[in-house]
């Protein structure tokens, strides 16, 4: 298992803020969870990918956002 946070560097929808928005959990399945900071998206939810590559292609705004590995 692998943790990351979820950086926004430019906040390009407006919704979220910039800086750490998300916690990211990538399981050895190789399913990633992504829960973004409560007060970041104003609800608490977690939303389950199959891979660290999608939750980029959904959240990454075009590499305004990176993941940042906790446990390196």
């Amino acid at each position: 298992m692998r943790r990351f946070r979820l950086i926004r560097n430019d906040d390009i929808s407006g919704v979220s803020g910039t800086g750490f928005v998300a916690e990211v959990v990538e399981f050895e399945s190789g399913k990633v969870a992504l829960s973004f900071l409560l007060h970041t998206a104003g609800v608490a939810n977690v939303i389950i990918y199959d891979s660290l590559e999608d939750v980029l292609k959904v959240h990454g705004h075009g590499g305004a956002t990176i993941l940042e590995e906790y446990d390196e």
